[in-house]
């Protein structure tokens, strides 16, 4: 049985009809213009840069890139009359799209929603990010007839992902969805993926359209605004893509290279997170799984009866199967330490583990204590490094210096370093990049884990400039998606 494709799939399209109610019903009075553009643009991007939703200067954003320009529509909802005006633009911009119904994305695009539903009598309903464990436990609030066609409204695209990820929850609950609308399109992808999604993107206005607005008003100089030239063109040719196994040349680290192989060859891109607690337990889950995955991550540590042949047998059931093991390790301490944890004590990990983990917090001799535990042990190892974590309250997250800094060693010892354990893709096509807390509900546990679903890692992957994400699913939630 396939567990995931790695292949990006179709979402499922709900095949119903609009219920009774029309769009037309509830009429969108304001029928100024199909099209938002000229001075209406040009005022509405001026009111935006007057109240600092758009700034100009050098922001680090949460991907760790720095920008020439930052991008906050939160601030909007202190200005009712920007947000009722900004209400307006975003119904002329749809007018053509049928529906019955309204939801925002969670959260920046609520109040848009929420003035677009008061003005036009237009009833709306509401995402969750995550279902309550207690109640109703729903994913979407509100009153709503099944085959009902519901308008998604969003503050800003890049990618589109955040977009699916309202629209397949309202599609699941039998709403028909088929059209979004969107105050800026940033043009980095979002009209093409979701089109591919089957879905219209109607947007006030463009990134280019907001830079071209704000010059000739003179709010912003020629030279800031051909500072912020990345976005611009990426809507106008799709992204080169590669296959796994023609990606190897670009990856310096031999363990790296394998994988990329691996995962052309089994078409798989799947990490199985082995949480479990017992040498049977993982060894049976190692042959249940080993076919249709690329690596099993492992906790040695954990394993409560880990005896001196553990690990060569898990090793031949990875020979067995063709995948990797990952000890997830999370190294954290000086070369010579890690030298004798990585080649040394119970568990002799450089024995029998392709791929470890470390935090970079120690520098780069602990790159060189792995490097000298794998020449002990006589084989090869890849180093994944920690740029970013999917727990609550983690510090990588909230030291802005912390992943440029670690992606900064990461290239100066390539042939060592195969990637990063990232929510996002930190650096270049050269690394590949393990996202971690996937399960098939979001959400998150009691110590502060927060998941991702498949779909949001497949998504993320698609639209990447390369598909190089490798999904880290837990090993329940893993056996039980089919």
């Amino acid at each position: 049985m396939a567990y995931v494709s790695v292949f990006p799939v179709s979402r499922k399209r709900s095949a119903i009809g609009l219920g009774n109610r029309r769009a037309s019903e509830w009429s969108c009075t304001s029928r100024r213009a199909a099209v938002v553009m000229g001075m209406e643009v040009d005022e509405l991007a001026v009111q935006l840069f007057d109240v600092g939703a758009i700034k100009f200067g050098e922001f680090t954003l949460k991907s760790g890139i720095v920008s020439p320009i930052y991008v906050d529509l939160r601030v909007t909802v202190s200005y009712p009359k920007l947000l009722e005006t900004i209400a307006d633009a975003l119904t002329d911009v749809s007018a053509n799209a049928k529906y019955d119904l309204l939801c925002g994305v969670p959260y920046t695009a609520l109040p848009f929603a929420t003035a677009m539903s008061i003005k036009n009598n237009t009833p709306m309903l509401m995402r969750r990010k995550e279902a309550k464990k207690y109640g109703t436990k729903k994913i979407i609030e509100g009153s709503y007839e099944e085959g009902a066609k519901c308008l998604v409204v969003e503050d800003l695209v890049t990618s589109g992902l955040s977009v699916l990820e309202t629209v397949d929850p309202l599609v699941d609950a039998g709403l028909a969805v088929s059209d979004v609308v969107v105050l800026l399109d940033r043009q980095q992808g979002a009209r093409g993926n979701l089109k591919e999604n089957a879905l219209e993107l109607h947007s006030v206005m463009t990134i280019a359209q907001l830079l071209d607005s704000l010059k000739s008003q003179s709010r912003i100089t020629e030279k800031q605004a051909s500072d912020v030239k990345m976005p611009e063109q990426k809507d106008a040719k799709e992204p080169s893509r590669k296959t796994y196994g023609k990606r190897t040349d670009d990856v310096a680290n031999p363990v790296g290279k394998r994988l990329l192989q691996i995962m052309g060859e089994k078409e798989s891109n799947l990490c199985v997170a082995a949480d479990v607690s017992t040498k049977s337990a993982l060894l049976a889950l190692a042959e249940e799984v080993g076919p249709e995955i690329c690596i099993l991550k492992t906790h040695a540590d954990i394993i409560s009866d880990w005896d001196a042949s553990t690990g060569a047998e898990l090793g031949e059931i990875a020979d067995k199967h063709n995948f990797l093991i990952f000890e997830d390790r999370k190294f954290a301490d000086i070369g010579n330490t890690v030298v004798g944890q990585c080649a040394g004590g119970v568990h002799r990990i450089a024995e029998w583990a392709h791929i470890v983990n470390a935090h970079s917090v120690a520098g780069p001799g602990i790159i060189q204590g792995l490097l000298k535990a794998a020449e002990q042990a006589g084989r090869e190892l890849g180093i994944l490094l920690l740029a970013e974590m999917s727990s609550e309250g983690n510090l990588a997250m909230a030291c802005p210096d912390y992943m440029p800094k670690t992606v900064d060693m990461a290239k100066s010892n390539s042939s060592a370093v195969l990637g990063f354990i990232s929510q996002n893709k930190v650096a270049g096509d050269e690394f590949l990049y393990l996202t971690p807390g996937v399960q098939l509900a979001p959400g998150g546990d009691a110590l502060g884990q927060q998941y991702n679903t498949p779909h949001k890692v497949c998504v993320h992957n698609q639209t990447s400039s390369v598909p190089l994400i490798v999904c880290v699913l837990s090993d329940r939630g893993f056996l039980s998606f089919s």
